[in-house]
Formats: C-alpha cells, structure tokens, sequence
C-alpha cells in the first residue's frame, strides 16, 4: 500500500484517495490479484439500476421475465409475489440486488446475475467468484414489508438512500452536500419495517470501496479483531447515519496503517467471513447443529400435514405456552417424535419453515459452560480466545434482529448437567427477565462491564427422553423457568391412516400392530419397576418416507427383532422371560 499512503496530497494535505487509482494500484493487484473484481460489476449494476428509479413496473417485468428463463422459480416466486396472493407492484433497488445475493450457490447466482446484467446493459463481466459479499438470509431478502404493512412513501425512500449513498460514495468531498443528503436519508430508511442491519448489506453491493457492510460477521470482526466499538442509536437497536458515517471514518483511518490486519472494506468483509467460519470450527463437534429446511411459510395445520397426531387444539396449546414461558420442554417415552416436533414448532411459531432462524443443539454428559455459553478456547500461535457458544451466538442474532423470532432447539436437555451448562443464564431464561434491566455480568467478559440479557425474541425448546436412567434429575430451578409438555404413544386413527396412506400398508395391518403396541404399553405402566414414561413410541412403527411397505409382515417383525426387543431386555435385564412373553405377544399373528 506504500505508494498509496505516501502520496503527498494523501498524506499531507488531507485529500482523498481518488478510488480508481485504488483500485488499479500494483500494490492492490499484488495483494488481492482479481479477487475483487466483481466490485466492478456490483457498482455497475447499481448505476443502471438507478436509471429505474422512475420506471419501476418495465423493471419488474424484466424481473419476471429473468425468472422465467433462469428456471429457479423459487427464487421469484417470493420476490414477486405481494403476501404470497397478488403480484408486487412496486419494487426497491436493493431487493433486486438481493435476488443474486440470498444465500445461493455461485453455481445458481450467476446465471441469475447475467441476466439481470443483459436487461441493465452492464458492460462489466459476471464475476466468477464472490469473495466479500455478504449475503441476506433467505427469509429476509425484502428492504420493504407486504404492502399491507408498507407506509405511502417507504419505496421512494429505498430509492432516494439508494441514489444518496451512491452521490455520497463517488464525492470528493465527505462533508458536503452529499454527505448531509445521504446521513438523512438514512436516518430516514434504517426506521422502516424490514430494513435493520440489512442497509449496510445494500449499501455496500452499490458502493463496496467506500461504505462498510455490518452484517453479523463484519460486525463481529470490527469488535473483535480490529477493537472498534459499533455504536447505536437512540433506538439501541442500529447505527444512526451519524455513527455509520463515523465507523466509516475510523475504518478508513485504519486501513492507512501497516499494522491493520485489512486494507479495505472488501478484504474487511472478506476476512470477517474466513473468521467467523474459523470460529464455527471451533465449536465442540459433540454440540451438533443442523440446518437443512429450506424458508417456506409453516403453521399449524403444516405440523398436522407432516403427520403430527396430536389433536390441533393441544398443538396450538403448546404454542401459546412457547410464546408465553418462552422456553418449553417436550417429555415422553422413547418414539414420541420428540426432537421431529421440536423442530416443527419453531417453524410455526416463527411462521416460516426457515432453518437460519433456528437452531438445534444436543446436550452430553461432557458438554459444559464454556462449550454453550461461552469460555476460552486454543487458537493459532498457542493462545487462548473468549469464544461465544452456540446460546451466546444466538442471543446476539435475536437482539440484532428484534423483529424476528429465534429458536434454539436442544435434545436431550438432561444428558447434560443443565444447571452447570447454563450457569447465571439459567436466571436470565425467565420471562420476566427477558428485558435490558435484567442484565447480567457473566463468568466470562468479552469487554469490561459487559452486561448480558437474552432478548424476549429467542425462545428455547427442550427435548427430555424420560425413559434413560442414566440421565440428570432436572432440578426445581430448571423447572420453574419452563413449561413441561407432555407426548404420549398414538397409535390411533390418525396414525392408521397417515401410514396407509403413505405406506400402502393395509388398515388390518395396522390395527393388528396397534392394538399389540398398545397392548406391550399396558404391562409396561402396570410394571412397578417402570411406568408410562417407559412405553412404545409410535415412531418406531412409522415408516419415515413415502415408500411402499410390500412386506408389511416382515417390516413389523425386523422393528420388533432389532429395535424394540434390544430397548425391552434394557428395561427387564433382570429377567428375560417377561422380554420373551412381550414378544411373543408383539408378534402373535405375525409370524413370517
């Protein structure tokens, strides 16, 4: 960077660093190569984009006719359709960038971003890789609201933050006109329902060599490797246009110097990536989490359809008990479907069947404080880090983005010891608590005078198999922040027919195999020793896909030989007669 810095003008006389020299000097080619080539093309695609500002609908059309020659109509379907009825009839400048920017493959994205490049007529090439740009969650790919939630002027105010910040962005001076006009503008935007950290994202697609990206891993790099705080507004939820515009300044301020780990605000965005996938690795590899659904609207009656058995009113119940308590346990026998409705109900309670809102955590005997909260962890060089655990991650994404819900799922929740993994957080899982007033000082401290509390849009859902002896009595400071729900064994009419139906199983096939189930349940309860949390799932005769069960016979006696007799021995390992009469009961009838 030394013939950047030690230019005079640069140096001496305050003026700014004309941008295109930036970008082409050899000291940036030596580094970066044409890592960052697609910036050409980004800002490119923003000045075209702006010619629309008037011409919104020919933009739309173009839109719609993009995704008919792409072939990834979900990728359009949501894009274009106003509250999943009427077409949208108005559109912003940063949710068209948005459509090749929400979470795709390369693979997908491009062929997505030259088409839109042929209706723009942008002269640049599609870049072949896309290292710094940061991508919206699927879930939030909309800078406005459905229109029945969108305020009169809420799209020409997109389009004037978006032709303010480009004037801002190419202008000599950063504190003219330009720079009033744009901080206005702003303020203006960042108010607006759907919009939040997402501008920053927006701002720096148009303008990626002079307006900073805070999106969750930027953010995070900022705080944590570069040591610059990001300060909020009044509201205490964004940055003002003020303090955007100041972090810009001391950003800049930093790149000058030798010692700074980046140069720019694409290597910025860049690194914070690689870094905050490093921190992912870091994590106990014991704490499995998985994120696999894609984003689709998901209520009640979709838990039903999936094949819950539970009557609707006691689903819908449960729900409202999730909204209220905030954190619920789900407590049954082995193959209740436990952990498959944990997962269903964070989808209906946030409304979309969406896997980046929420998460899922297992519980272990090993698993501690510092592996969930948070607590120190070897780096590269030998050296120790305070990292953030999965619950800290997840609180720090709800605050960030209040209008949303959150849900981290955790199986298994007493295989662990949960009053030792959760520590003073177990305090703060109240609901009462949910607020700022609350806040707590933790074991640990990122910065000094650090206060957390966890925001009242992050609900926890708890999975309890109550049959496993070897497992943690749950003490009365766990019980008393959540509500315990109860699953039970249903092999009724319900299951019947959702196995015939997606099995081909026939109805006295399925009776048979109920009435013995429920039948082996019966001596279980009457069993002293046991009791109902020790019954029969009807998991375990729930075929889990759509496939034809030929040998319905044959099927039930392998389930019977290999996963339900092994669980009966556990439970009568003091006396295998009682495991040899259930069986035979099991399969009276059956015999292949």
């Amino acid at each position: 960077m030394s013939e950047i810095i030690d230019n005079a003008d640069l140096s001496f006389n305050n003026k700014d660093q004309d941008i295109k020299d930036f970008i082409n000097s050899p000291s940036l080619k030596e580094r970066f190569g044409d890592r960052y080539e697609w910036t050409k093309f980004y800002e490119e695609v923003a000045d075209k984009l702006l010619l629309y500002k008037n011409k919104r609908r020919e933009l739309l059309e173009g839109i719609r006719s993009i995704g008919s020659r792409v072939k990834l109509v979900s990728t359009f379907e949501d894009t274009l359709l106003d509250n999943s009825k009427s077409p949208l009839k108005d559109i912003c400048p940063f949710t068209v960038m948005g459509i090749f920017n929400r979470g795709l493959t390369d693979e997908n994205r491009i062929p997505i971003a030259r088409e839109l490049a042929k209706f723009l007529g942008v002269s640049e090439a599609v870049p072949n890789n896309f290292d710094g740009v940061p991508v919206l969650n699927p879930l939030k790919s909309w800078y406005f609201g459905y229109e029945k939630d969108r305020k009169l002027d809420d799209m020409n105010n997109l389009w004037d933050v978006f032709e303010k910040a480009i004037a801002f962005a190419d202008s000599k001076d950063k504190t003219g006109n330009e720079a009033s006009e744009f901080s206005e503008a702003y303020d203006i935007v960042i108010k607006q329902h759907n919009v939040g950290w997402n501008l920053s994202i927006g701002l720096y697609w148009i303008r990626p060599w002079g307006l900073v990206t805070l999106d969750t891993p930027s953010q995070k790099y900022i705080k944590e490797k570069l040591n610059m705080d990001i300060n909020l507004g009044v509201d205490k939820k964004y940055c003002s246009a003020n303090n955007y515009l100041s972090l810009i300044d001391q950003l800049n301020g930093s790149f000058k110097s030798d010692k700074s780990p980046v140069h720019s605000f694409p290597e910025l965005s860049h690194e914070a990536y690689i870094y905050d996938n490093e921190k992912k690795e870091d994590k106990p590899k014991a704490v499995e989490i998985t994120n696999t659904e894609n984003t689709k609207p998901y209520t009640v009656d979709n838990i039903i359809d999936n094949g819950c058995f539970i009557d609707k009113s006691k689903i819908e119940t449960i729900i409202n008990r999730l909204r209220d308590k905030k954190n619920i346990i789900l407590q049954g026998p082995p193959g209740t479907g436990k952990t498959w409705l944990a997962r269903k109900l964070a989808f209906a309670l946030i409304g979309e069947k969406n896997s980046s809102n929420v998460r899922v955590v297992q519980f272990h005997p090993n698993l501690s404080y510092e592996d969930f909260i948070l607590g120190f962890r070897p780096i590269k060089g030998g050296m120790l880090d305070l990292v953030y655990g999965p619950f800290m991650e997840m609180i720090n994404l709800a605050k960030a983005n209040q209008d949303d819900k959150y849900v981290i799922v955790i199986e298994e929740i007493n295989r662990g010891n949960p009053a030792q993994i959760f520590g003073e957080m177990l305090t703060l899982l109240e609901a009462s608590k949910r607020n700022e007033n609350e806040a707590l000082e933790l074991s640990y401290s990122t910065k000094d005078n650090e206060r957390v509390y966890i925001p009242e849009n992050l609900y926890v859902i708890g999975t309890m198999n109550l049959a496993d002896r070897s497992l943690a009595l749950v003490d009365f400071a766990l019980r008393r922040r959540f509500a315990f729900i109860d699953l039970e064994p249903l092999l009724g009419e319900k299951w019947k027919k959702w196995v015939h139906d997606k099995n081909k199983i026939d109805l006295a096939t399925l009776t048979k195999i109920g009435n013995n189930i429920n039948g082996l349940n019966k001596t279980i309860i009457d069993d002293h020793s046991l009791g109902k949390q020790f019954c029969i799932g009807h998991s375990y005769v729930t075929p889990s896909n759509d496939t034809d069960v030929v040998y319905a016979k044959k099927w039930f006696c392998d389930i019977v030989e290999t996963e339900i007799v092994p669980l009966l021995d556990e439970y009568w390992f003091d006396d295998p007669k009682k495991t040899e009469d259930a069986k035979k009961k099991l399969l009276a009838s059956f015999e292949v």
